[in-house]
């Protein structure tokens, strides 16, 4: 009776630790999760979960269509937040994250299928304020937020800069207009597109320090044939001309 008792709580306790969505998805299939990040993927609801077509998005309709090109089973769901989802998709085998920009530090922890999207690291100020910058070293005097996860704070905290950093990028579009931060390190297009969601236009963009790619990023033990039928229909839908449809659709 003892070690039924045992046996049975083994059991729960790997139910409880082990990630939920792995119960709930065929062996083949692969689990993809995303974030809002808007206009790459969101919910179409805004709220912080969302699966399969209540995801909306130019990176999302790439990533989807680009599983479908290549006949490979998948789920898609977004959570919150970003830490852990990321961290899902580097440690569980089966998983994958997007968007993700590909980072030189990034490199190893992952297998790249892409580019989903492209945007510009930006630091944005009220349309108010005074702020004028030619350099981030400029930047250094001023409080920034960022959002945490993501790459453009973890490149400011490298470059000796310490950004404020917010659960969700969108609550920077407030702390930015009530005076908390003086400025707010986001990308374009998706800082000036969560501020509309909010309700605000007219953040101005003092400095424009980067350009990266965004990808999906799968976990290491993803067989390289998976990995480059996946790459070969995305260059395919891109050479169709799809990719670059689905971004205007969001513009």
């Amino acid at each position: 009776m003892l070690k039924g008792f045992c046996l049975a709580l083994i059991s729960v306790i790997g139910v409880l630790a082990g990630p939920s969505r792995a119960a709930e998805v065929p062996a083949d299939t692969m689990v993809l999760l995303t974030e809002n990040l808007p206009p790459f993927n969101m919910a179409v609801d805004g709220k912080n979960f969302a699966q399969e077509a209540n995801i909306e998005g130019m990176a999302a309709e790439v990533v989807r269509e680009t599983f479908k090109r290549a006949g490979h089973k998948y789920s898609m769901t977004l959570r919150f937040p970003w830490e852990r989802i990321y961290n899902l998709a580097r440690e569980q085998p089966g998983y994958g994250v997007f968007s993700t920009a590909r980072l030189p530090e990034r490199e190893k922890l992952f297998k790249w299928v892409g580019p989903v999207g492209r945007y510009e690291w930006t630091l944005l100020a009220r349309a108010d304020s005074p702020i004028t910058l030619t350099s981030l070293e400029q930047a250094k005097s001023y409080r920034i937020g960022a959002y945490k996860g993501d790459a453009i704070g973890e490149r400011l905290l490298a470059q000796g800069l310490t950004p404020i950093l917010a659960l969700r990028d969108q609550d920077n579009v407030k702390k930015l207009l009530s005076g908390q931060i003086d400025l707010w390190a986001t990308s374009d297009p998706a800082g000036p597109y969560l501020a509309r969601l909010e309700g605000v236009r007219g953040f101005k963009t003092v400095l424009r320090f980067n350009t990266a790619e965004l990808y999906l990023a799968l976990n290491k033990a993803t067989p390289d044939v998976v990995v480059n039928r996946l790459q070969q229909a995305l260059d395919q839908l891109r050479a169709e001309g799809f990719v670059d449809k689905a971004a205007a659709r969001y513009r």
